[in-house]
């Protein structure tokens, strides 16, 4: 066994032996090469056809120095259905995408994110280089958009004079919400379309509620106009919202990332500029019905409540409420003499308590019953161990002092 992967062998000679997995995982490998990712081919559609859920399958071909090269290729649904034409066997086109290899089937194709015919290749080109110029510039942010107002007075739209798209954008306002328009007229195809527009949007500017730019369906050449950098600046610099409608559904401009919203065509534009009275109309029947009928409900329970008080403020019924609150108070004031004459007795008792233990203690008491209080140098003696022979002192009796001295002093020595 050799020294390789995992799954590889040697023959008797010593050469190693690959398996399946590993050559198409090896291949996989090699085309992850950033020179076959996101990269433009342009080649001639053959075998061209489309599954039952949408996606495309096709080959481009190319004869160079008599030999014909072929490339398989697959363009997803959700790529596919972006396209404003069908491709045909024999087109020339341009398409753009990755090389990418199936590795179970060990079958590598060119999976298709975009197509364009090939004579209109360079200014798609173009058009993508100028999408990263705009979006690097942050015209494109969503937090650059603007809400449309609920019911605008005065609508602008910037379209040609003599283009359907006029004619179906005033038609479905004057149906849905007849409101003023002011019509800004520019052309939308040709050389100088884009200053045309550009112009248009910045006079209309703050003169209107909402702004719808756009023009009807066609080629992608046709609507190159609303492309161009001068046009999508212009948008991203209106104060007042704007509303693109370029083509149809299909169809995607970047006018259509500027604007602060996008529709699908102009009449849909139209649709989402003004509000419906019809709907308007419904929505006040609704309304008037519910407030009818909450100021019904507040009336009855109106009236229900005073019926209740009426009741409940009937003469008899009403002197039975004051015999009832009387008699309460009555009582309470009763509770409140009883409680009052039991609290002053237990304070008089208390303080005849009081009374006689202060008396108890009163030194002049002691006085009236023959004792009396020996004071030395204004001091009271307690004990004989104080006093020496000789000492003036005073004697403090009951009813007066008197004045003695120490002729003795006799130690108790059982104290």
């Amino acid at each position: 066994m050799a020294g390789g992967g995992a799954g590889l062998f040697a023959d008797e000679g010593g050469a190693e032996i690959a398996t399946v997995a590993e050559i198409s995982h090896l291949v996989h490998q090699l085309l992850d090469d950033p020179r076959l990712q996101a990269i433009w081919v342009q080649g001639e559609v053959r075998d061209c056809s489309f599954s039952a859920k949408g996606h495309c399958y096709f080959s481009l071909s190319e004869l160079q120095a008599g030999r014909t090269y072929v490339i398989n290729c697959a363009m997803w649904r959700s790529y596919a259905r972006e396209l404003f034409f069908e491709p045909r066997d024999g087109m020339q086109v341009l398409v753009w995408g990755s090389v990418e290899v199936y590795e179970p089937q060990g079958r590598y194709q060119f999976i298709v994110r975009d197509m364009v015919s090939a004579g209109e290749g360079e200014k798609h080109l173009l058009v993508q280089r100028w999408k990263e110029e705009l979006a690097r510039e942050g015209l494109f942010e969503a937090a650059r958009k603007k809400p449309l107002p609920r019911f605008p007075e005065r609508v602008g739209v910037v379209t040609s004079a003599t283009g359907a798209a006029r004619r179906d954008i005033e038609q479905v306002i004057a149906r849905r919400f007849p409101v003023e328009v002011v019509l800004c007229p520019a052309a939308v195809q040709g050389e100088g379309a884009p200053a045309e527009i550009a112009a248009a949007l910045g006079r209309i500017d703050e003169r209107v509620d909402v702004i719808i730019v756009g023009r009807g369906g066609g080629s992608f050449e046709d609507l190159f106009a609303f492309n161009h950098p001068q046009v999508v600046r212009a948008i991203a610099a209106c104060v007042t919202p704007v509303v693109s409608a370029v083509g149809h559904e299909t169809d995607h401009t970047l006018a259509d990332y500027a604007a602060d919203l996008r529709a699908p065509t102009p009449s849909a534009a139209a649709e989402l500029a003004v509000p419906d009275r019809i709907e308007l109309a419904g929505d006040l029947v609704r309304l008037r019905h519910q407030l009818r009928s909450g100021l019904v409900a507040r009336v009855e329970g109106g009236w229900e409540t005073l019926e209740g008080l009426r009741l409940r403020l009937q003469p008899r019924r009403f002197r039975r409420r004051i015999d009832e609150e009387m008699q309460r108070i009555v009582d309470l004031d009763e509770r409140l003499a009883r409680a009052e004459g039991s609290l002053l007795a237990r304070q008089r008792l208390l303080l005849g308590q009081l009374a006689t233990s202060l008396g108890a203690l009163n030194p002049h008491a002691s006085l009236a019953r023959g004792y009396c209080i020996v004071e030395k140098d204004g001091a009271v003696i307690s004990s004989a161990g104080a006093l020496a022979q000789g000492d003036r002192v005073t004697l403090r009796m009951a009813d007066g002092i008197a004045s003695a001295r120490i002729e003795e002093v006799d130690h108790d020595s059982n104290l």
